[in-house]
């Protein structure tokens, strides 16, 4: 028998599998797409990265007149705006999600995730128009006013407060990333092993320390990564930011003060741009806002795996 077994004629190889090839061809698409991308922009960039070099970065100059520019007021208004919007949506977005998951209350919870949802379909020109005309004035009366009237001191609401501002392009940025934060925080808390809160509920623990101590934890990798996702989309939003900022190209220590970001200085000033520097300047703020992204999500990856690694 083992002669026979070793006379068995070897099988013929296997054709290769078309579906994968088309497949792995397909996903190459987007990382070609991304390397195309910034090989335009940094060829259009490259006459302000050769003039300008390093101090693009460091410098807060933005002068089309004397061509001197400098990337580094945008910086600050971009990471501070995106940083504000998630601390201000991350808690809603985590309760709407923690209420949307759990059973009970169907016709509710449905028409408040249909709700949720549905902010995410609003373009983003609108949320615009209504951040300038409704909530700004609101909360100018009500709120960067009283704030800086009874805290004078305090520089982070150094008045006099301002109807365009870091604050009301923080707020509308919170709304616009609470519809993706709200919705995968409520499909990884969903997934979370309905034996694990009724392991926590024998236990004798209430809801909440449940929630807590046993459904939070056990989804922290996916929230994070939700965190993640909010953060891409506020970091590039563009047009409603630029109606709502104030576009005033300096670093203020108030959040009652207007700024600009990396997105709205593109917006703005792209079409008015002349000669030679002006343009490329533009094209490398471009590039900067796509490193920014790259790095934040970079270590942001990072986090969640280290994260995901305790948790497991």
């Amino acid at each position: 028998m083992a002669a026979v077994a070793e006379r068995r004629p070897a099988q013929a190889p296997r054709a290769p599998d078309n579906f994968r090839v088309v497949t792995a061809v397909i996903s190459l698409a987007a990382p070609l797409a991304l390397i195309a991308i910034l090989l335009v922009v940094a060829q259009q960039a490259w006459p302000a990265i050769t003039r300008f070099g390093g101090s693009f970065l460091t410098t807060q100059a933005w002068n089309p007149v004397t061509e001197h520019f400098g990337a580094l007021t945008f910086v600050f208004g971009t990471l501070t705006t995106s940083f504000i919007a998630l601390l201000l949506a991350t808690p809603v977005g985590i309760g709407v999600a923690l209420f949307l998951a759990e059973p009970g209350l169907p016709r509710v919870r449905g028409a408040i995730g249909l709700g949720v949802e549905l902010l995410a379909a609003i373009p983003s020109v609108v949320y615009g128009i209504w951040g300038l005309y409704v909530l700004a004035p609101w909360l100018l009366l009500h709120v960067s006013r009283p704030l800086s009237a009874r805290l004078p001191n305090f520089p982070l609401l150094a008045g006099p407060a301002q109807q365009t501002s870091i604050l009301i392009a923080s707020v509308v940025l919170a709304v616009m990333v609470l519809p993706t934060l709200a919705s995968i925080s409520r499909e990884v808390i969903k997934a979370v092993p309905w034996g694990m809160r009724e392991a926590g509920v024998a236990l004798g623990s209430t809801w909440w320390e449940t929630t807590w101590k046993v459904v939070l934890p056990a989804a922290r990798p996916g929230i994070f990564g939700a965190v993640i996702l909010s953060l891409g989309r506020a970091l590039g939003e563009t047009i409603a930011v630029t109606m709502v900022i104030g576009n005033r190209p300096e670093i203020q220590g108030s959040l009652l003060k207007p700024a600009e970001t990396l997105a709205s200085v593109i917006a703005n000033e792209f079409a008015e741009s002349t000669g030679k520097i002006y343009p490329a300047a533009l094209m490398e703020i471009g590039l900067v806002l796509m490193a920014v992204t790259l790095v934040i999500n970079v270590l942001a990856l990072l986090l969640v795996r280290s994260v995901a690694e305790q948790t497991a």
